[in-house]
């Protein structure tokens, strides 16, 4: 095991790589994302501990207007028919959303929505969100159980407000995703998540785990070594789950899981998945290539500033001066994240690079520097303790 998971780019590890890249589809990320997360206000009755974008109780006057959003979604657009997250901050809280979303639709782009569990999304309003095209919104749930959701979402009532809007959302036709992120407060229960999500009838499990930006901290994050085992866990239960799973802001999984797959399989097989990370059955299409910060996802902030994701908070341009599929194309900061051999440390030699690329946003929180290695995968951890330097 040791072996596949050095991080040195030997010569059967070059091999390896070679198959990959032939055997996966790819995606040209070089001209435009799978996904655009727009963070349409940053206004939010919660203050979660985790929160990357340091949401605020009310609306930031600096929002973008509803003329000029409309012409963002004109631009979106223009990149083909990008998944589109209508996001926040609690989105509900901008007047607009349902407006915004309709013209999304009709542009052709494939809406998504994460509203924050208050009294907003009334069956009423889910319905809404419904006709103007939405088919899908994502919950954010950490636990199976009251006490320690409401504690990290800093709002009490706030799990079982989820679960009535959950309810609500298959009222009126609406799927339901289920988002949970990793941290302390929630890694050994993890598996008391498994039948809850599937009680609750949700179709799929993205499980974030936590980057340092905004409100997270470092200390909330988890070690490598439970990182690791968290991918090879949920890689067994990608294979028997009713639901599917996503494993968010986590790059390294892909590595787990061709380890994993190719170790099933026998000899030049070709390697295709329905996990975490690559195919699903959802109906989204999405590319067997990893989406990452800057390569394949974009973010748009609520006062219009580019940004390669939520979690990698550095503005290339602002959509009310700059062109935001010029930005993304060719803007210097988009092109180091989709040039693998800028890579530093273990990320640059290691032979899953252009699988993986590591999770560029922690990378950034942790270090300063976008470019050095994801600390929560278990080959850069075994690579420091070996002392070995780039």
């Amino acid at each position: 095991m040791n072996d596949l998971l050095s991080p040195h780019l030997s010569e059967s590890a070059a091999a390896d790589r070679t198959l990959h890249n032939r055997n996966m589809v790819h995606a040209d990320f070089d001209k435009a994302p799978f996904t655009i997360a727009w963070e349409v206000t940053r206004a939010c009755a919660y203050a979660c501990v985790h929160c990357r974008a340091n949401a605020q109780p009310q609306r930031d006057p600096r929002e973008l207007t509803t003329k000029e959003a409309l012409q963002l979604i004109d631009r979106i657009a223009d990149f083909g028919n990008p998944i589109l997250i209508f996001t926040g901050g609690d989105p509900m809280m901008r007047r607009d959303l349902f407006d915004l979303i309709a013209y999304a639709n009709e542009k052709g782009l494939r809406c998504s929505l994460t509203p924050t569990a208050t009294a907003l999304p009334t069956v009423e309003r889910l319905k809404r969100a419904r006709e103007a095209g939405i088919r899908r919104i994502a919950l954010s749930l950490d636990a199976p159980r009251p006490a320690i959701h409401d504690d990290f979402r800093r709002v009490e009532g706030s799990w079982k407000r989820t679960m009535h809007i959950l309810h609500n959302a298959h009222e009126v036709g609406l799927s339901v995703q289920i988002n949970t992120t990793v941290a302390r407060h929630n890694v050994d229960i993890l598996p008391e998540m498994v039948p809850f999500i599937e009680e609750v009838h949700a179709v799929q499990w993205s499980v974030f785990f936590l980057v340092p930006t905004g409100r997270g901290q470092i200390d909330w994050m988890v070690s490598a070594e439970e990182h690791e085992r968290i991918f090879n866990w949920l890689y067994d239960l990608s294979k028997k789950a009713p639901f599917d799973i996503k494993a968010t802001a986590a790059p390294m999984y892909r590595r787990v899981a061709i380890e994993r797959k190719k170790a099933e399989q026998n000899g030049d097989e070709p390697i295709t998945f329905q996990g975490a990370g690559f195919q699903y059955a959802d109906g989204l299409h999405r590319p067997t290539k990893g989406v990452n910060d800057g390569n394949g996802f974009l973010f748009i902030s609520h006062i219009g500033d580019i940004e390669p994701s939520g979690f990698l908070p550095i503005a290339a341009g602002n959509v009310r001066r700059d062109d935001v599929v010029d930005i993304y194309r060719n803007h210097p900061l988009f092109r180091d994240l989709r040039s693998y051999d800028r890579l530093k440390g273990p990320c640059r030699t290691c032979a899953y690079r252009e699988v993986c690329g590591g999770q560029r946003g922690r990378a950034y929180g942790v270090t300063g520097d976008y470019m050095e290695s994801d600390p929560a995968c278990i080959l850069v951890a075994q690579a420091r303790e070996r002392g070995e330097v780039w």
